[in-house]
């Protein structure tokens, strides 16, 4: 598995201890940006590190900004891209077996470090369930191609 990360200045912190926890788990990454505290505007670094998931160069990626919301509004304009914003290990989990979220965004200043960590886990070692699940995601990816 490798996992495109990246944040603005409000998860920049956040990110720093995720991907603390992804070289833990010796899970391969590549970080986006930022790198430091100082203000960016979070489309960015949150559309080419969609991008690049859309493009198949990661298997999933990792958005953080400081509620989770602009990031996840920026990656989901990206074709492609299901990016589910989660802050909690529920919603992580569902995303995956029922959503099939490619991206998962969160806020570093809605979450802490502990459960942020709990979250990616979780979203991780999720799978897509299919099914009837995945006749609503080609319903969607039908729409984003135009092909209604």
């Amino acid at each position: 598995m490798k996992i495109a990360i990246a944040s603005d200045h409000g998860g920049f912190e956040l990110k720093k201890e995720i991907i603390r926890f992804l070289e833990q788990k010796d899970i391969q990454y590549k970080d986006f940006g930022t790198f430091s505290t100082d203000s960016v505007d979070y489309p960015d670094v949150a559309i080419p590190c969609a991008e690049a998931v859309a493009r198949g160069e990661f298997t999933r990626g990792i958005i953080i900004c400081g509620t989770g919301i602009g990031v996840c509004i920026a990656a989901n304009k990206v074709k492609g891209i299901r990016a589910a914003l989660c802050h909690d290990t529920f919603s992580a989990r569902m995303s995956r077996m029922h959503n099939d979220a490619n991206v998962l965004t969160m806020g570093g200043r809605v979450i802490g470090p502990g459960l942020a960590t709990a979250i990616v886990e979780e979203w991780l070692k999720g799978d897509f369930e299919g099914g009837r699940h995945k006749r609503r995601i080609d319903k969607i990816s039908h729409y984003e191609n135009n092909e209604q």
